[in-house]
């Protein structure tokens, strides 16, 4: 593993070691940076402890007979809302096959997705398309493919739609007025919205219609989970677009249009765990080298940045945090963080 010549220190056994706190760490540990395969024994058994202790657990202790959290229905409610609950059991290392994560999948899949012909995952509680926006999509995507969902047909409609977000293929722009004498409620026309994502390109309302790097990364980042024999012509020119896009500017630099040309949140050059609709550097890099461009020499400059980050044992401190809005605080603000030098390793070894 000559990645590991780049670190201060070895961290590995750090991120191995049993801890009922973070029990998804070791499991990833052992599937992404040591290679162990799925039906390994240590495989096996540490995703059953992922489901008996530290956050999924808390996430599934936490959630209504019927599949959903805190409130029915769209479940956009940050942090413990039925969306989010979704996604972190996703990033935190959930099993798929569980009964009760099965549960919350379907209740997504039921609940949060726009009307036809969109289906779009929608933030708004009524569904409606113009609560589409791509860092939601993404997520959604991401954490369902995840879970086991991939072959679903209303995934699989979620994902030809965010792929067609960003293509502006078939959707008639926001400004464009419909025909002269259509009548209210007799607009079919399939179209963006002044709301949400309002253009192709990852043009976002949040960003005051300017194209939007965080919601591109996690709509790469769900893309990236598509095999390449599953990628659609529509999601291979979603994922041209969004490399272009992502590369277009230094990503160690994070300058992506912003409202009123502001300098790019602080957000991004903070690292933590989990991430929600907010973005870093190193989550960039995360999509950018699951799309195949690890050896790109426009991210030298990231990969450079992020090594600089650790400290003289080889690990990365938690410095963006949800502690106090999630089900369970996850580690301490400040401190040297698992799950961000897992995050890290898993980069360097790609890139490498």
């Amino acid at each position: 593993m000559n990645w590991l010549a780049k670190l201060n220190g070895d961290p590995l056994p750090w991120l191995l070691e049993p801890d009922p706190a973070n029990p998804g760490v070791r499991y990833f540990a052992l599937r992404d940076l040591l290679d162990r395969p799925a039906d390994a024994p240590e495989i096996r058994q540490a995703q059953a402890d992922v489901m008996l202790t530290g956050p999924v657990r808390a996430i599934l202790d936490a959630q209504e007979p019927d599949g959903h959290w805190s409130k029915p229905g769209a479940g956009y409610l940050k942090y413990t809302g039925t969306v989010w609950s979704v996604v972190f059991l996703a990033m935190f290392g959930a099993d798929g096959r569980d009964p009760a994560v099965r549960r919350g999948c379907d209740y997504v899949l039921d609940h949060s997705r726009a009307r036809a012909p969109y289906g779009g995952f929608s933030a708004m509680m009524e569904l409606y398309p113009a609560g589409m926006v791509q860092c939601l999509g993404g997520n959604l995507c991401a954490a369902l493919i995840d879970l086991g969902w991939r072959d679903d047909p209303r995934l699989i409609e979620a994902l030809a739609w965010l792929a067609r977000s960003i293509t502006g293929e078939g959707i008639v722009p926001a400004d464009e007025a419909p025909p002269r004498g259509t009548k209210s409620g007799e607009d079919e026309a399939v179209r963006y919205f002044k709301g949400g994502n309002s253009g192709p390109g990852f043009e976002c309302a949040a960003n005051s219609r300017k194209p939007c790097a965080w919601g591109a990364i996690k709509a790469m980042l769900a893309l990236s989970k598509v095999p390449e024999s599953a990628r659609t012509p529509t999601v291979l020119a979603a994922i041209a677009q969004g490399v272009d896009f992502l590369l277009g500017r230094d990503p160690a630099m994070a300058d992506y249009p912003t409202p009123d040309d502001r300098p790019p949140s602080r957000s991004w050059f903070q690292l933590g765990y989990p991430l929600g609709y907010v973005t870093d550097v190193l989550q960039n890099l995360e999509a950018l080298i699951a799309l195949g461009r690890g050896g790109d020499p426009r991210l030298s400059n990231a990969l450079t940045w992020l090594l600089g980050k650790q400290d003289p044992a080889g690990r990365w401190k938690m410095e963006y945090t949800y502690n106090g809005k999630m089900w369970q605080d996850v580690e301490q603000k400040g401190e040297p963080s698992k799950w961000v030098t897992l995050r890290a390793l898993r980069v360097l070894k790609q890139a490498a």
